[in-house]
């Protein structure tokens, strides 16, 4: 399909992406820098240092910004732990005094993917994981977006039409229906739809919308390296005479997707004057890109969950 992307659709617009670092949180960030926002990128990882990231990953939320700023939107880098509730309390008063309000609020923390553990280690029993690592899970997951919802809400309600997202694995259809992993994976998971469905209630008289957006097979930096590809060539990933010494991804990496995807989404969404249908409800990037019209990068329309 040939689509490009609106350069004007936010323009004027300032968005938060807490957890911006890489995978989903850059590729939302990029795609509202491709719709003109003001892109605030938070998150440990930085130039200045990791503080305290649970990954010894390269990249910085200062090469997200970059990305934005590349893209046509103007892209603020911010380090921030959001664990950490004096920290985010900070940010809320240094958004507050230099912006004055956000008009979209987007929640992609996450941080436990080590801790999730490789395919052989899944599907164990409660009582084989270590307590430790199961807790510091939902931590991650849960406890970082309750902290950062709180602390920057006040900002979204200030004036009207906000747009509050959640990013999670899995829509709450979906997850309903599905043991994911491991009962700490799961529970988180499963918690952040919960979450998109009660800040969507509360925030409904204030004229601001909460939505849960869920990527499918996500070709993020860590994927890409899992399979030893890079997004030039992530094809080869599925070639079964493999001679590299990596192994073969099963037949569903052809319906992965870039990042980008489910940014264009949210960016889609926060586009939309009629956004408030989008309420409380839990959907998939393949699902908005077939609302919406948008394309992945490559200009095709993945869907992982089919």
């Amino acid at each position: 399909m040939n689509w490009t992307p609106d350069g004007d659709a936010l323009r004027n617009r300032i968005a938060l992406v807490a957890g911006a670092t890489r995978g989903a949180g850059r590729g939302i960030a990029a795609a509202l820098g491709e719709a003109g926002a003001t892109v605030i990128c938070t998150g440990r990882s930085s130039v200045s240092g990791n503080a305290g990231s649970d990954y010894d990953r390269p990249e910085t939320i200062e090469e997200t910004a970059e990305l934005v700023t590349s893209l046509g939107g103007v892209g603020i880098p911010i380090q921030v732990d959001h664990l950490d509730i004096a920290q985010v309390r900070a940010l809320a008063d240094r958004i507050r005094d230099d912006h004055g309000a956000i008009d979209i609020l987007v929640n992609d923390i996450w941080g436990a993917e080590i801790l999730k553990g490789h395919p052989p280690t899944w599907n164990r029993p409660i009582w084989e994981h270590d307590l430790d690592d199961g807790l510091r899970i939902l931590r991650l997951g849960v406890d970082t977006h309750l902290i950062t919802a709180h602390a920057l809400l006040p900002l979204l309600v200030s004036h009207p039409d906000g747009l509050h997202v959640e990013v999670t694995d899995g829509t709450k259809e979906y997850n309903d229906e599905t043991y994911r992993i491991s009962t700490f994976y799961d529970l988180s998971k499963v918690a952040v739809n919960r979450i998109g469905y009660c800040i969507g209630h509360e925030l409904e008289p204030f004229g601001a919308t909460a939505v849960v957006v869920t990527p499918g097979w996500l070709r993020s930096e860590m994927m890409l390296d899992n399979w030893g590809v890079t997004e030039d060539n992530w094809h080869a990933a599925l070639d079964p005479g493999r001679s590299d010494g990596h192994p073969t991804a099963p037949p569903g990496f052809a319906e992965s997707e870039t990042p980008r995807y489910v940014g264009r989404g949210v960016a889609a969404i926060a586009a939309d004057e009629n956004r408030s249908r989008w309420n409380q409800r839990s959907v998939t990037s393949a699902e908005l890109a077939r609302e919406y019209g948008f394309t992945d990068t490559d200009g095709r329309q993945p869907d992982g969950w089919v």
